[in-house]
C-alpha cells in the first residue's frame, strides 16, 4: 500500500505523513515514509530546483516507493508532486496506489511560511519556487481531498480519513 501525498510546500505534507505513518505502525503495518526533501538529501542534493530537477528527483521517488513497495512495505511519501506524467506512472505501476492532495491556498501558505520562500519568490528574489514561478498541476482525481486552510494543531480527523483509504487496498498483491 502506497499513500502518496501532494500539496505546495507549508501545506502540511510531512506533519500529516509524519502522523499516518505513526498510526499505521501503531496498528502493525511495516511503514516507509519518503519526504522529497529528504531523499535529495540522500542523494546529495544532486538535482536542483528547476524543472528538469524536480523531474529527476519525481522520477527518483516513484521508482523508490515502487521499489519499497515490491518489498511487502507500505509506503506513505510527502511530495510535491508537480508532474502528471509520474503521477499516472504511480497508478499504473505502484500496487496499492492512492493520492491524497492536501489543498491549502496561497494566502494560507503565506501566512504559515517560516522561511520566507514565497514572499522572496513574489519579490523576485529567487525562482524556482512551485506555485510562483513554477505552475502547480493540482492532481485532476485525487482518491482523497483534504482541505487545510486552517491552521491547526490537532490532525486526527485527517489521519483517519488517510488512514481508513490506505486500508481499502488491503488485498492480496498481484503476482
Amino acid at each position: 500500500m502506497v499513500v502518496w501525498i501532494i500539496g505546495l510546500s507549508g501545506s502540511g505534507k510531512t506533519t500529516l505523513a509524519g502522523q499516518v505513518t505513526a498510526r499505521l505502525r501503531d496498528a502493525g503495518r511495516s511503514v516507509v515514509m519518503l519526504d522529497g526533501d529528504i531523499v535529495r538529501e540522500l542523494f546529495k542534493n544532486d538535482v536542483d530546483h528547476s524543472i528538469e530537477g524536480r523531474r529527476r528527483n519525481a522520477e527518483r521517488l516513484s521508482r523508490l516507493t515502487k521499489f519499497i513497495s515490491d518489498q511487502e512495505v507500505d509506503v506513505v511519501a510527502a511530495v510535491l508532486s508537480i508532474f502528471p506524467d509520474w503521477r499516472e506512472w504511480n497508478r499504473q505501476n505502484v500496487h496499492g496506489y492512492r493520492e491524497v492532495y492536501l489543498r491549502a491556498s496561497m494566502e494560507t501558505l503565506l501566512r504559515r511560511e517560516t522561511k520566507g520562500l514565497y514572499a522572496r519568490a513574489l519579490r523576485g528574489e529567487i525562482n524556482n519556487v512551485v506555485g510562483v514561478d513554477i505552475p502547480f498541476p493540482e492532481p485532476e482525481n485525487p482518491d482523497l481531498v483534504l482541505d487545510n486552510n486552517i491552521d491547526r494543531t490537532d490532525f486526527s480527523e485527517m489521519v483517519s480519513s488517510v488512514v481508513s483509504l490506505a486500508m481499502q487496498e488491503r488485498g492480496s498483491r498481484k503476482a
